[in-house]
């Protein structure tokens, strides 16, 4: 088998990952797209010891560290991290960020992380405590659900609730969703693709977006309509079934990329 047949299933995740370590989809993409040239020129090589998306994820960190770890955030006005959020991100050490986004968001065991960081599963444990921490404590916001399955829309509020920000309103449809933000701005919007009536979370997040600056997270069953390499991805992507504590990740690091409007600045 090939090598990029090898690696293909798992690239557009590894893609995910890295657009969330960095805050954006370019610099994200450009570190894989090294990692795989590197593979491809024979520069790195795949552990044979380990399963190919572990070692691909320890390919790609080899990079990010050969780097230097930096974040090589535009600096157009275009760019997708404001100055506060850059100092956010360099207050957390990369280290724990890398941890806590390889269990929590990319669902690695503590033991696969640890193989991909090369370092002891006590240190991940660490890591992900100090990285969990900075983040709770940074950001609190109103939040608006997109979501027409009443339990899995109670499951996300309760999750939302539990770490400290409030849950404005719970929208089954494309309207419901644009009428809820007419009435009050949310700070975040967690949204499904297929709602209720037939209607559509993609475009339901097209509408928010074309009135507001608000960082979006996808929860759905069906990653594939998003990961397609065709247009700007979301850097956010849940699939369900979820994990409480991948969707409590993914909020954290939104909010922390993407933080323009908090409770006390409501």
């Amino acid at each position: 088998m090939s090598l990029l047949a090898r690696l293909a299933p798992h690239l557009p995740y590894v893609r995910r990952y890295a657009r969330a370590l960095t805050g954006d989809q370019t610099t994200g993409d450009h570190y894989v797209r090294v990692a795989l040239e590197a593979l491809a020129a024979g520069e790195r090589s795949l552990d044979v010891n380990l399963s190919p998306r572990v070692a691909l994820y320890r390919v790609f960190h080899a990079i990010w560290l050969s780097s230097g770890a930096q974040l090589e955030a535009r600096r157009d006005d275009t760019s997708s991290l404001a100055d506060d959020a850059s100092q956010r991100l360099m207050r957390i050490a990369p280290r724990s960020r890398q941890a806590f986004l390889l269990t929590a968001l990319e669902g690695f065991t503590p033991t696969e992380a640890s193989q991909i960081l090369d370092c002891d599963f006590t240190e991940v444990e660490r890591l992900i405590s100090e990285a969990q921490s900075e983040i709770d404590a940074e950001l609190a916001t109103d939040v608006l659900i997109i979501e027409d399955e009443p339990v899995i829309a109670a499951d996300i509020e309760a999750l939302v609730r539990e770490l400290g920000h409030d849950v404005i309103d719970i929208a089954a449809t494309r309207g419901e969703a644009v009428e809820a933000v007419s009435r009050r701005t949310p700070g975040l919007v967690l949204a499904d693709i297929q709602l209720a009536d037939g209607s559509s979370g993609i475009d339901a997040v097209k509408d928010i977006l074309a009135r507001l600056d608000v960082p979006v997270i996808f929860i759905t069953a069906f990653p594939e309509r998003l990961l397609t390499g065709e247009r700007p991805e979301p850097t956010f992507l849940i699939t369900k079934p979820f994990q409480p504590e991948t969707v409590k990740a993914a909020i954290g690091q939104a909010l922390f990329f993407h933080p323009r409007r908090t409770k006390k600045a409501a």
